[in-house]
């Protein structure tokens, strides 16, 4: 059956994080097989086949004021027409809902008792952000006869039954996927990746992706590059307002040479294939979409476990990946990363490993999971 969907994404783009990589991801599959119509404030991908709507962006800031108008413009204009209508984005309207990160309300609310619970509370009832914030999440996991709510791990699942038990029913667990799984690349395929990224053609070579380099775990390994042997480098991919503060960090660690910072990339796949290593220190990701890309093109992981990042609960420590006991410790990740460099056995069993991993978790698996849902849902 060919349906006609919608889809909300206010920023419908590749290089803007996991969640909008995961509707891109989701949408260029559907395409091929349903009518699909995007409802964007910003396109970063054009996909073939795809209809794009362009909601206004009349104001950038407060981020909570464009929240609303968004949620309103696209209640509006998806009022009627569609089969389903699915949203990546906190709105009150949509059949399917997916959910990236962690309930604003748990964030606000969690492990608070007593007095602090109170002064939080009077926080939040002072604040038209929080206050809207809130609304719009509620309305948004209210019980609902075709409403299904999509998480993206067995973690953050958790996590939003604490904040939304009365959603319990509608929820289910939707992973996000890769294209493919190349596997590693040639060394050749690695010169010339380095070279187009301005990399070291020699020496080995550490990968960290994401933009918010703090909660990324980056100054912590940075510091562990401190200790780590003169060859080995540093490359950082994504678009961060810390970059000032980690170049500064740099500088005073002294390792500011061994330190690239490329900015957002629209292709990942040259990252992935310039590097020896990805390192994941994350203090928070409710699954890491990077992890999996890196472990489809055979990169051997250095990841936080499963109490800060929610794809770490599917990966067996020295077998998938090496899995940090404690991502905000300089040693524990000096020891980790030293030992993926110096052992050639570890690294190619982590290696093999990986790649079979990432070969049973595809988008159009992926893809094929959402259809069963839409047709659960559509109006």
């Amino acid at each position: 059956m060919r349906l006609k969907i919608a889809v909300l994404s206010r920023n419908f783009s590749t290089t803007g994080g996991g969640a909008e990589r995961y509707s891109v991801a989701v949408v260029e599959e559907l395409a091929a097989r349903h009518e699909v119509h995007v409802f964007t404030q910003h396109v970063g991908n054009v996909l073939p086949g795809v209809t794009y709507h362009a909601v206004a962006l009349p104001l950038r800031r407060p981020r909570w004021i464009n929240q609303l108008y968004f949620a309103t413009a696209t209640w509006w204009d998806t009022r009627s027409g569609f089969d389903v209508v699915h949203s990546h984005e906190n709105t009150w309207h949509g059949n399917v809902q997916t959910v990236h990160v962690l309930p604003v309300k748990h964030n606000l609310f969690h492990g608070k008792r007593g007095l602090a619970l109170a002064l939080r509370w009077l926080k939040v009832a002072t604040s038209p952000r929080l206050l809207t914030y809130l609304w719009l999440e509620r309305q948004r996991y209210a019980p609902a006869p075709h409403r299904r709510i999509v998480l993206t791990s067995q973690a953050l699942m958790g996590q939003f039954l604490e904040a939304y038990p009365q959603a319990r029913a509608m929820t289910e667990v939707i992973a996000p996927g890769v294209a493919s799984a190349p596997g590693p690349c040639s060394a050749m395929q690695r010169q010339q990746s380095r070279a187009d990224l301005g990399l070291p053609a020699q020496g080995r070579g550490l990968l960290l992706v994401g933009n918010d380099f703090r909660k990324k775990g980056l100054p912590t390994l940075m510091q562990a590059l401190v200790h780590l042997p003169g060859d080995v480098w540093l490359a950082v991919v994504g678009q961060s307002r810390q970059l000032a503060d980690m170049q500064s960090l740099a500088q005073r660690l002294g390792v500011a040479h061994r330190v690239w910072f490329l900015g957002s990339l629209s292709d990942m796949d040259r990252a992935y294939q310039a590097a020896d290593c990805l390192v994941h220190p994350t203090l928070e990701d409710t699954y890491a979409m990077v992890v999996l890309e890196a472990m489809a093109h055979g990169l051997p992981v250095v990841v936080s476990g499963a109490q800060w990042c929610g794809i770490a609960a599917e990966l067996q420590h020295r077998v998938h990946a090496l899995v940090l006991q404690d991502p905000a410790s300089v040693r524990d990740l000096q020891v980790n990363v030293e030992a993926i460099l110096s052992d050639q056995h570890l690294l190619e069993t982590l290696s093999s490993n990986a790649v079979e991993f990432a070969r049973h978790r595809t988008w159009r698996d992926v893809a094929q999971k959402h259809e069963a849902l839409y047709l659960q849902v559509k109006n």
